[in-house]
């Protein structure tokens, strides 16, 4: 089943017909070495550092499809109001956090 995910509160062309709840997903992710030396040293030249763009991204992707993941089992066909939040644990560990309420949606006819 295909998830429609928006970070608005409804669906143009849709009617909310049952609310679901929160549903979060959520990863916790470490630079490894090889990173934190390549990073290092992009950061030295400035410009975007390609090493934790790549980290980043595959982070929010890991949170995003456990989101669509819990959704799926809470019975949705939408999530709304999806946002992103993230939190360092610790020093190089960071937890990010996919979350958005779970619906059901109607086209509107």
């Amino acid at each position: 089943m295909k998830i429609l995910v928006t970070t608005a509160n409804n669906l143009e062309g849709c009617k909310i017909v049952k609310h679901l709840g929160v549903v979060r997903g959520i990863t916790v992710r470490s630079r490894g070495l090889g990173g934190n030396i390549m990073g290092g040293l992009q950061t030295l030249f400035g410009g975007k550092i390609t090493a934790y763009l790549k980290l980043c991204e595959e982070a929010r992707q890991e949170a995003y499809s456990e989101l669509i993941h819990q959704a799926e089992l809470a019975g949705a066909n939408a999530v709304i109001a999806m946002r992103y939040e993230s939190n360092e644990v610790m020093n190089g560990v960071t937890e990010v956090l996919a979350y958005g309420t779970a619906v059901v949606v109607e086209p509107v006819v």
